[in-house]
């Protein structure tokens, strides 16, 4: 199976991503992944990057694209693989038809913007030893306090409300266009991906278990 995750930040991509790619036996490749991937490997590409990131720039597509041939050129990549994060925005994906590079299925996971604010927005770190918790989901014993050790709880800048409403603009902006993107694609029929939709606000299990038996359906008609 060779799989595109869409949804926005907070969705649950990540976890379900790992269970799908558990079943199928694919790896699942994120722009990040392959970036540091390439850095440390020193490829041309790798340095080529880590010069425009140490400047403070976004890596453009047409290195992103150059390092996602190279990763789904390794061996592991050969029964199928899953891309969480990519594409970004529709230059990528315009890219990845371009290159051949063929899709059976893209999964959206859906959740409202005020969902994942809730979900983003109620983290919670003890930063010396890594423990998270959440204000809803997982709650300290104490409120704002490490159930080991006591100490004040803290919250990473990227998951206070103002910039979860951030990431969430960017999102709508830049990526949410790929859902008609690809949408259309599949209604154009003619070796398009399968684009399915399932509803993030789902318990995991749940989720999990549309995703595996919507995509056994793409197997088989396949």
């Amino acid at each position: 199976m060779r799989l595109v995750f869409l949804g926005p930040p907070g969705a649950g991509k990540g976890t379900q991503a790992g269970f799908i790619c558990e079943r199928y036996g694919i790896p699942q490749i994120s722009t990040g992944d392959m970036l540091r991937a390439a850095i440390a490997a020193d490829t041309d590409l790798g340095r080529k990057a880590k010069s425009i990131m140490d400047a403070g720039d976004l890596v453009p597509d047409d290195v992103i694209i150059g390092l996602v041939k190279d990763r789904i050129a390794e061996d592991d990549c050969k029964k199928g693989f899953l891309f969480d994060g990519f594409p970004r925005t529709v230059v990528q994906a315009d890219a990845i038809r371009e290159a051949g590079i063929h899709i059976e299925a893209v999964v959206e996971i859906n959740v409202p913007d005020d969902e994942i604010v809730r979900r983003l927005s109620g983290r919670f770190i003890h930063h010396a030893s890594g423990r998270t918790y959440h204000v809803i989901f997982n709650p300290p014993k104490v409120e704002g306090r490490d159930d080991v050790t006591g100490a004040p709880l803290t919250q990473r800048d990227d998951d206070r409300e103002e910039a979860v409403r951030r990431r969430l603009e960017t999102f709508h902006s830049q990526t949410a266009v790929l859902s008609t993107y690809f949408g259309g694609l599949s209604a154009e029929g003619g070796g398009g991906p399968v684009f399915i939709t399932v509803d993030g606000t789902q318990a995991i299990d749940a989720v999990k278990t549309e995703i595996l038996t919507l995509l056994e359906g793409v197997n088989a008609a396949g």
